[in-house]
């Protein structure tokens, strides 16, 4: 009887949940750096008073609201984004500039189902960096990353209707739309809203879609 079997490689036998981590690095997009949020930076004070700024923004306060109404309150946040990272389930970049330092915007991807692969992803930029294809190219390069790093299958992006700068970058980053979610969420205004889904997969073919023009 043949007992000899086929050496299964480390790779292969590994849970598909321990490869799919999101581990720190920072991305150099020429004159943008995206770097990931924490307490331990040299940009800590811009870092922190760009959240404050941002949270204090209408249409960040609208479509994208998170506690920042001072210091500390902002060091809270920077806590909680440092926790994502260190459990490898939420990458957060700070979208700096890359010759001032000055914080232009924030991109986020997380989880939805590690195991299976499914992430979703989320952006925003200060009004000063709108209308630079900032959000775009951050976008795009943390959604290459996140496919060539950390193994991710399909990543979802789900903003509100009226979110139509949004709209741009999910389409501007090759995610094709899939569709409407019937109050789905509820943002900063407290009513819920409905939301366009786009989603990009792993096997997708990378934009072509030149990132200038008018976006965010």
């Amino acid at each position: 009887m043949n007992t000899s079997t086929t050496p299964i490689s480390p790779v292969a036998a590994q849970n598909p949940a321990d490869r799919r981590t999101f581990v720190r690095a920072t991305l150099d997009l020429g004159d943008v750096l995206l770097r990931p949020w924490g307490r331990e930076v040299a940009e800590l004070d811009v870092m922190l008073d760009g959240l404050v700024a941002a949270a204090a923004d209408p249409l960040i306060a609208l479509w994208n609201p998170f506690p920042a109404a001072d210091r500390n309150e902002a060091m809270a946040l920077l806590e909680v984004r440092e926790g994502g990272w260190d459990r490898g389930s939420v990458a957060s970049f700070a979208v700096l500039g890359a010759a001032d330092g000055a914080l232009l915007g924030n991109v986020t991807v997380r989880w939805v189902d590690r195991a299976d692969g499914l992430a979703m992803m989320g952006y925003w930029v200060l009004p000063a960096a709108r209308g630079r294809s900032v959000a775009t190219r951050a976008t795009r390069a943390v959604t290459s990353w996140a496919f060539r790093t950390a193994d991710a299958r399909r990543i979802e992006i789900a903003h509100a209707v009226g979110n139509e700068a949004s709209c741009r970058v999910a389409d501007r980053c090759g995610y094709l739309p899939e569709g409407t979610l019937r109050d789905s969420h509820r943002f900063g205004d407290g009513a819920y809203h409905d939301e366009h889904l786009h989603a990009r997969l792993s096997s997708d073919p990378e934009p072509t879609d030149p990132a200038g023009g008018p976006t965010a």
